[in-house]
């Protein structure tokens, strides 16, 4: 080191600690070996030593700084973006709040009330005032038609009134004019005769003729009656047209008004509905941040760890080439029969069908975050822990078909619509059983989304809370209710009773509500009144969808299971046994006989694509995309 000797002891221990720690950088640098394997994102880490332990070891420190120095910057990176989205989440929520307000403002000022079809209520008037008035015109020409007929009649004189006096059959006075004339053709006959034989003057001429024009004069007294009847029914109809016009004039300037109004109230209405989405944009970010803060994964991972080199580096290429083929086709069928060996789950419809003997209905892909978070979505514990998910979120998942109705969620669920309408197609009202062999594979999940979306379809729907031991489903649509199923089967009370109905989707909605311990569920679920419950919602709903507790050791849904019409199973995708179903199925044929299919739910649609057989639909579900709109 130059100018060592010309320093004191400790600049020059100094001196000599940096000059070995540079040495060191330098041979660390020296030694290193870092290369791209061929294009793929994969970086080998070698060093080279004459010590193979220090090799080793010096390789795995390089590796383990990477990830940290990786995951350090995730971490900083996730943190800052936390901080950013959490300031704009507060504005962008009051800003939410107060164009919303704004709205319920705006049309509570205006009186902009709408009808279930968005039409306002001054246009519906108006609409059928117009149409009013066009009866009413009709009604008006009418009459008058029939006044100035008569009128002419009567204008004409007594003379020839008799010639004229033909009258709508319909009218009441038409059987005493038709009766008169009858009699004045028989007068006027025999008066003839007697003039032919006699002569204008014989007495019985003179009487003849005199009784002749009395008769005249009747009729011409009852076609008069009947003009001036005409003209009240003219004058009333002119009347009633006036009316109506002035009220067309009224309604239309009112019309006028609210339309002008109406246009402001979209433009507020489209402010409100462009802050929600980006409200609901940047909390699902937050959150996603959150997640990552609070469990940081870095996106580099150590793919094969160093190991202490069996010889020196040298010209023995191939052989280490060919004992690593070798050793890499050896793991590799090693690994691969270990993963078949130990694969005793379903994961694709193939394995519905031939494991299970069940018509497959789709596959439900995860709502929301990862599987740990939506295993405890539904059939949550009684015990009153505390769910992973909030109340909002739980009621969410209840509603995805409705709130995304073009999503492959719903589509799976239309195809179960579809199989049972056609199983049933002879039968008025359906009553299906939504069952699963094992707790938290999401029955009440799809049991509430099947139910809502054959509501918000137009259907008369029916969704019952059938679990009476660990009610899931009401709990998850945060139904506080006092009454539920138990008291309509126990005391005889009607569904209007005890259920609610979805303000959106008309969907009736039967809650289950604890009642402390209660261990014969079956027998009440079997009961003779339960058996009257159904009947009598059978006569107001096209479809009943019961939630019922799991197979296996409780016998809830075998009690039920004669008022069903067709079960549908529910089995969570790489979590449910195949030979438990198999052995379920088969112990309960009564059941399977009536399952008309199986839905696989939270699906991992990333990995979904591997356990798809060769040409399977499973290996092109992403050239789908176009299709599922949300």
């Amino acid at each position: 080191i130059p100018g060592i000797q010309n320093v004191d002891a400790a600049t020059r221990e100094a001196m000599i600690k940096t000059a070995t720690h540079d040495y060191a950088v330098l041979m660390l640098q020296t030694g290193l070996l870092a290369d791209r394997v061929s294009r793929s994102n994969v970086i080998s880490i070698g060093y080279q030593a004459t010590n193979p332990a220090l090799a080793t070891a010096i390789t795995k420190a390089y590796a383990d700084a990477y990830l940290a120095d990786q995951l350090n910057a995730s971490f900083d990176a996730t943190e800052r973006a936390a901080v950013w989205l959490q300031g704009r989440l507060t504005e962008l929520r009051e800003s939410s709040q107060a164009a919303s307000l704004a709205v319920e403002k705006f049309r509570a000022e205006h009186g902009l009330s709408a009808n279930s079809d968005g039409q306002l209520l001054s246009d519906k008037q108006l609409a059928d005032l117009n149409a009013q008035l066009i009866v009413a015109q009709a009604d008006t020409a009418r009459a008058s038609a029939r006044y100035q007929q008569y009128k002419a009649i009567v204008d004409s004189g007594s003379e020839t009134a008799f010639n004229d006096s033909a009258i709508a059959a319909d009218q009441p006075s038409s059987s005493v004019i038709i009766g008169l004339k009858t009699r004045y053709l028989a007068i006027a006959k025999r008066l003839q005769d007697v003039e032919n034989n006699f002569g204008k003057d014989h007495p019985q001429a003179v009487a003849l003729a005199k009784e002749k024009a009395d008769v005249s004069a009747q009729i011409f007294g009852q076609l008069k009656q009947i003009t001036e009847s005409y003209r009240n029914d003219f004058e009333v109809a002119q009347t009633r047209e006036q009316a109506l016009r002035d009220k067309i004039s009224t309604a239309a300037g009112k019309s006028s008004i609210d339309n002008q109004s109406q246009v402001k109230l979209k433009e507020l209405e489209q402010q409100a509905q462009a802050l929600t989405t980006l409200y609901q944009t940047f909390l699902s970010r937050y959150e996603e941040a959150s997640q990552q803060q609070s469990f940081p994964v870095g996106k580099v991972r150590i793919i094969s760890d160093a190991t202490m080199p069996l010889a020196a580096s040298g010209p023995r290429t191939m052989r280490v080439l060919a004992l690593s083929l070798v050793l890499g086709l050896m793991l590799g069928a090693g690994f691969g029969g270990l993963n078949e060996f130990n694969e005793r789950f379903f994961r694709t419809g193939e394995d519905i069908r031939d494991r299970a003997g069940l018509k497959f209905l789709g596959y439900l892909p995860t709502i929301g975050g990862g599987r740990a978070k939506d295993s405890k979505a539904d059939d949550l514990p009684t015990d009153g822990k505390v769910a992973s998910l909030s109340s909002a979120e739980r009621r969410a998942r209840m509603r995805v078909s409705i709130d995304a109705p073009a999503s492959m969620f719903a589509e799976t669920l239309r195809n179960a619509k579809i199989a049972f309408d056609v199983v049933m197609e002879d039968r008025g009202s359906r009553v299906i059983g939504v069952i699963s062999v094992l707790p938290g594979e999401g029955k009440s999940t799809v049991a509430a989304n099947l139910a809502g979306l054959l509501a918000a379809n137009g259907a008369k729907t029916l969704l019952v809370d059938g679990d009476l031991r660990n009610p899931g489903l009401s709990r998850s649509l945060g139904m506080e209710a006092e009454q539920g199923l138990m008291e309509a089967v126990v005391n005889g009370q009607t569904w209007q009773s005890v259920g609610k109905v979805d303000r959106q989707t008309k969907l009736a909605i039967i809650p289950a509500v604890l009642r402390g311990q209660f261990s014969h569920t079956s027998e009440l679920l079997g009961s003779a009144g339960m058996r009257r419950f159904i009947e009598n919602a059978k006569e107001t709903f096209e479809y009943i969808i019961v939630d019922l507790p799991p197979l296996g050791p409780v016998v809830d849904a075998k009690a039920f299971a004669p008022l069903v019409d067709g079960f549908v199973l529910v089995t969570e995708w790489g979590r449910t046994p195949r030979n438990m179903v198999r052995s379920l199925l088969e112990s309960e044929p009564y059941i399977a006989n009536k399952v008309i299919g199986a839905v696989l739910n939270k699906v991992d649609l990333k990995k979904l694509a591997k356990y798809g057989s060769l040409g399977g639909s499973e290996r092109f579900f992403d050239r789908y995309s176009s299709y599922y709109l949300e």
